[in-house]
């Protein structure tokens, strides 16, 4: 996106939201159920961004994602605290890439914790690569239509005659 002199930026306090203030071994122990609780949210706001290629035509929809996350995190926080935090440290501390394989069993305590408060499965493995078709309020933009050029030279007659080449062929190995 090209910033000229026309373009109008929002004000500082439309940008102003609150932020998710959680670590990455936090943000990874929640997110196969966040992204399975958001999923509405964050699929307008990607489906906004992808489509008009101006984030601030998107804004109100990346604060829906932010809302939906707050939330999420503030019931998990209220409920399965403790499974939570046992989860995040154990990806945290358990390797250098905080691998999903080796804290297994305290994930299985976080996901029934949330299948017994929230009745939300965790997503079936591939969930999220897999192809889905969104079903949006927001209208689709309208598609520029494609500009037909006619032929700018004509090209010659039939009959117009075709004196063979001056100094011979480009491709001689083929006569």
């Amino acid at each position: 996106m090209v910033i000229t002199n026309n373009t109008t930026l929002p004000e500082e306090s439309e940008l102003n939201v609150q932020e998710l203030n959680l670590s990455s071994a936090a943000l990874r122990a929640g997110a196969f159920h966040l992204g399975k609780q958001c999923e509405q949210a964050n699929n307008e706001f990607m489906l906004c961004r992808q489509e008009l290629d101006d984030p601030r035509a998107c804004m109100a929809e990346g604060k829906a994602v932010t809302s939906c996350a707050l939330d999420f995190f503030r019931k998990v926080k209220k409920t399965c605290h403790e499974e939570f935090t046992q989860y995040a440290t154990c990806l945290d501390k358990s390797s250098g890439t905080m691998a999903f394989s080796h804290c297994r069993k305290t994930q299985g305590v976080f996901d029934k914790c949330i299948k017994d408060n929230f009745d939300w499965d965790r997503p079936s493995y591939g969930y999220f690569s897999r192809a889905k078709v969104i079903q949006s309020a927001r209208e689709a933009p309208k598609k520029e239509e494609k500009v037909s050029y006619p032929d700018a030279t004509p090209g010659l007659p039939e009959d117009y005659p075709k004196p063979p080449a001056k100094y011979g062929s480009r491709f001689h190995w083929l006569e």
